[in-house]
């Protein structure tokens, strides 16, 4: 897994790394494109009040993150691994099947999106 993980050369990025959450959510308003986090290393953050509709966050690493509370119906989180956070209270995509959360919660599997199910 470690291969995956990418360091994201974005300043939001940065932002989110150092748990400055009011100040990524409000410097993302102001952005016309948002950035890509995709196979970003997001493992032990504390994500709470993170604004993440519309971030591409396919592939990323949330091991053992908070991320109680964050809307993420509208985050693609295609292949992401969420295993042992915290996630009380998330709304995930529709796509996202509860077994697939499940299983990246307890196992720390890469999350698969069912589209025909």
């Amino acid at each position: 897994m470690e291969e995956d993980i990418h360091t994201i050369d974005h300043p939001l990025y940065q932002t989110l790394r150092n748990e400055n959450i009011d100040a990524f959510n409000e410097a993302r308003e102001r952005l016309e494109t948002l950035p890509d986090f995709a196979h970003g290393d997001f493992r032990g953050l504390d994500l709470r009040g993170m604004h993440a509709q519309g971030l591409n966050m396919s592939h990323a690493y949330f091991r053992g993150a908070d991320l109680r509370g964050i809307d993420l119906s509208e985050t693609m989180l295609e292949g992401a691994s969420i295993a042992g956070a915290k996630i009380s209270g998330c709304l995930f995509p529709r796509e996202l099947h509860a077994d697939e959360i499940v299983m990246s919660l307890n196992h720390g599997t890469r999350m698969r999106y069912n589209m025909g199910k």
